[in-house]
């Protein structure tokens, strides 16, 4: 017996700005089901989710359907006015970064409270107790306390799960997920599934799940719709589309992730499966072993030694890193992962001297950089660059991607001239992919994914000899990644670059590393030879 739709769609149309994103969509949600959105970055998946929010700009005119039905209501005419009155109460929603989906100014429990005011018809005198109710709910520990305390004071996950005690605090029939695990580590992220499925359970609620991570999608999804260009390529049951795709592109895209059995020198991208190009030949344990000896016969290029990192908040204080000791080699690519507040960010910005450690030294070719004045340390900016994990915050939106490549050149003396410098820019635009008319646009005209080319290109700017990779694929769909981590590759050769990798997902770090150094509460667990740690790392998981 077929099941009943909660949500169904037909021949949807979406057209911002003149341009259309969604020619001519159909798909329904059933009742009490996940159905997964996925597609690379620019696709629809967000657009059409907003769709069925309400919250698409000019909503008359930029949406055309024949039928759009929710809980067998219709939504045709497109009605401010009845979007308003199913946002919050009937339909709910997780946003991608809860760092900027929640107000920084205000209590996490006020928050909620709004929620609950402006969309339940419950008693103003019971709204304290619904809240509480709401944050043990989504599992987060001494509710009255967290309501108590700010945005900031949160890790990620409990973020995340304060937007999801806020999504759900009127009972949603409908919740849309966007990209809800999105740069959490892959505990926070199975813990977050966990929490989504269990209350969908208890609730029969349905879920739209939108996300890049296409083995969670696989797991937790009962149905999944992939997106290419606004255009249905698929629909149907996670275990018939993952295990028999019929589209090239699905397929493409699938098999866009790193192997874990090999260690191709190119990953595959959408357009190999598409264009029905040959793989790309594998390292073999040979030639990988004769290049980690010519690696490690060097003298370092970086030294840590007894890096101490203590941190304090109010009264109390938590050890950051302790006692780290490691060397990082020329040419090298060294993992580095952990779970979240185990100190890989933080040791990525002492080596960056952005933060000072406490104790200990960071020696960069054979000198203490905490020693480093004047035109030495300005040499030591130069020569370690860093590329963000967020490539939409961490591009300036008032400025020209053509000034954000040339002013660090002219701080730095590089190029004779302006002229000089343009040209620069331009050829590094080229190779990062991207147009030469590109250098007079604003951050906001390109994807994810070019954006995060911007930003390897702003670090490439300066000639620098290594590069702190701070999780700098992990806000990319599956396709653009293997596209970021080919292009990191080439590059790492064309520049004779040395990598530090910082990655929480284990299958990525693996393949662009060569050694991989784990670090837990503060402290190095182990580091050695890349397949050698994951395979550990997996069997701890598995445990």
């Amino acid at each position: 017996m077929p099941k009943q739709a909660l949500v169904t769609v037909e021949q949807l149309s979406i057209k911002l700005g003149g341009q259309t994103i969604i020619p001519n969509l159909s798909f329904d949600v059933h009742h009490n089901e996940i159905l997964g959105i996925v597609g690379e970055s620019g696709s629809g998946k967000s657009i059409t989710a907003m769709s069925l929010m309400g919250m698409l700009p000019k909503q008359e005119e930029s949406l055309q359907a024949s039928r759009l039905d929710f809980d067998s209501q219709s939504l045709i005419p497109f009605d401010e006015k009845r979007f308003r009155t199913l946002r919050g109460k009937e339909i709910g929603m997780v946003f991608q970064d809860p760092m900027s989906a929640l107000n920084p100014s205000m209590r996490c429990g006020k928050q909620i409270e709004e929620v609950i005011a402006l969309h339940s018809s419950l008693p103003k005198k019971d709204h304290q107790a619904h809240l509480h109710s709401l944050l043990e709910k989504v599992k987060l520990p001494d509710p009255k306390s967290m309501a108590k305390r700010y945005p900031h004071q949160l890790s990620g996950g409990q973020q995340q799960r304060v937007l999801i005690a806020m999504a759900i605090a009127c009972q949603p029939k409908l919740l849309i997920a966007d990209e809800p695990t999105t740069a959490l580590d892959p505990k926070v992220q199975e813990n977050i599934m966990a929490l989504l499925k269990s209350i969908q359970k208890e609730s029969k609620m349905s879920i739209v799940l939108i996300s890049h991570d296409l083995n969670m999608v696989h797991r937790w999804a009962d149905r999944v719709l992939v997106l290419n260009k606004g255009v249905c390529e698929e629909l149907g049951t996670a275990k018939q589309l993952f295990q028999q795709p019929k589209s090239p592109y699905t397929k493409g895209l699938i098999n866009s992730v790193p192997p874990v059995d090999r260690r191709p020198k190119r990953l595959q991208t959408i357009e190999d499966f598409i264009n029905d190009a040959p793989k790309a030949a594998n390292e073999t344990k040979t030639s990988r072993s004769k290049r980690h000896k010519q690696l490690y016969q060097q003298s370092p290029i970086l030294e840590v030694k007894g890096l101490q990192k203590t941190f304090s908040q109010g009264m109390q204080s938590y050890v950051a890193l302790h006692k780290i000791n490691f060397s990082l080699y020329p040419g090298e690519t060294l993992g580095l992962v952990g779970s979240s507040g185990s100190g890989k960010s933080t040791l990525g910005y002492c080596l960056l001297k952005l933060t000072q450690p406490d104790e200990g030294e960071i020696l960069y070719l054979g000198t203490r950089i905490d020693n480093l004045k004047g035109g030495l340390l300005q040499q030591y900016r130069k020569d370690i660059q860093l590329i963000f994990q967020d490539p939409f915050s961490s591009l300036n939106p008032k400025k020209k991607i053509g000034h954000m490549l040339t002013e660090p050149m002219l701080v730095h003396n590089i190029g004779k001239n302006k002229h000089d410098r343009v040209d620069r820019a331009i050829q590094l635009l080229e190779q990062v992919g991207l147009e030469a008319s590109h250098i007079n646009h604003y951050p906001h005209m390109f994807s994810g994914g070019q954006r995060q080319r911007i930003g390897i290109a702003r670090a490439l700017a300066v000639k620098p000899k290594l590069i702190v990779c701070d999780e700098s694929v992990s806000a990319l769909d599956r396709s653009v990644q293997a596209h970021v981590l080919n292009l990191l590759n080439k590059l790492k050769e064309s520049y004779a670059l040395t990598y530090l990798f910082i990655g929480h997902d284990l299958e990525v770090v693996r393949y662009m590393s060569d050694r991989i150094l784990h670090l837990q509460n503060g402290t190095i667990e182990t580091i050695g030879e890349a397949d050698m740690v994951y395979r550990q790392l997996q069997e701890l998981q598995a445990k």
